[in-house]
């Protein structure tokens, strides 16, 4: 076995150590540079469409502007102040917004949790055509939205198919000759059907998933123990899901402050603003009021909404992490 003599080692310099050498400190810079250049055009990307608009959009909320001349005029808070209170004729109409937002918010997550839980679990037991249902449940999600909502407001209309099959089954009594988008007691509550319709197959498939991920072991222990199917459900099933039904509300949260596109399809608002809400309110300031210095409002309302989802998810977390 082969040594190094003292002259080898007082003659080895520390240049000449392995992983010290000029060329290695160039091929790290070249695999730095390589790998710049890989990523470069997805930063280039992000900055351009993600921080410039966002910026922008932060910026236009303190000003008024029509999309069409080159400068726009400062007023600072005053647009977020017309929203609150300030402005006669807007405030009143968004805080009717907010209310039926408010409304939508709520309804629609407990709906979409009390409606696909059962359903997951049901789907779950089964061990014919199994994956046969789940296609025919997860169907509506698929489904382009808007031809869907097109159908619905065909369906929903005063000579629609609902309003035929409550006549020929006798119960004529319950059928809106105005149509149920048309009448200011129903029309909320459809769309909110409606909305329920659209986001039960991804919360049953959420659910679905995490039935799956529960150990079998602990399920049959409970029932040798003598534990009914509801007090499984209840005591052992429910709160394993908790994340994923943290989940489904906060994406039924979201939907519900941002989402517009089934209000602007099937109402418009309407009838007298029943159905208006504050995505509806973002939308309408940014393209419908033309020649108006309204770009303004709606990035402020926009701002505002962003804000609400923001504290909104950081409760849901806070809870989330209790509840863990």
């Amino acid at each position: 076995m082969s040594t190094l003599t003292t002259e080898d080692r007082a003659g080895r310099l520390p240049a000449e150590s392995p992983g010290r050498g000029p060329g290695r400190g160039r091929g790290r810079w070249g695999r730095w540079l390589t790998g710049w250049a890989f990523v470069l055009p997805a930063v280039a990307l992000f900055l351009l469409m993600g921080v410039y608009t966002i910026g922008t959009g932060l910026a236009l909320s303190f000003a008024k502007w029509n999309g069409l001349t080159p400068e726009w005029i400062w007023v600072g808070f005053q647009n977020y102040l017309d929203l609150l209170y300030a402005d006669p004729v807007l405030a009143p109409e968004l805080r009717r917004a907010a209310w039926n937002t408010f409304q939508v918010m709520v309804a629609v997550p407990a709906l979409t949790v009390a409606i696909s839980l059962p359903l997951a679990v049901a789907l779950n037991s089964v061990r014919r055509l199994r994956g046969v249902l789940r296609s025919v449940y997860f169907l509506p999600y698929v489904t382009t939205g808007i031809a869907v909502y097109y159908a619905w407001r065909y369906v929903l209309e005063p000579d629609g198919a609902i309003n035929v099959l409550l006549g020929s089954v006798g119960l004529g009594s319950l059928s809106q000759p105005q149509g149920f988008l048309g009448n200011p007691d129903t029309a909320l509550p459809t769309l909110i059907l409606v909305l329920v319709w659209s986001s039960v197959p991804v919360a049953t498939l959420l659910y679905l998933s995490g039935l799956q991920a529960i150990d079998p072991n602990v399920i049959e222990a409970a029932h040798i123990d003598g534990a009914a199917p509801r007090q499984v459900l209840r005591r052992i099933v429910w709160p394993l899901l908790t994340p994923l039904t943290a989940a489904i509300v906060l994406l039924g949260v979201r939907d519900a402050l941002h989402g517009f596109q089934i209000f602007l399809i099937m109402t418009n608002g309407g009838p007298g603003g029943h159905t208006d809400v504050l995505g509806l309110q973002v939308y309408r300031l940014s393209f419908m009021k033309e020649l108006a210095q309204t770009l303004g409002l709606a990035s402020a309302l926009g701002w505002m909404l962003f804000a609400g989802a923001l504290l909104l998810t950081l409760v849901n977390a806070r809870l989330l992490r209790r509840i863990r």
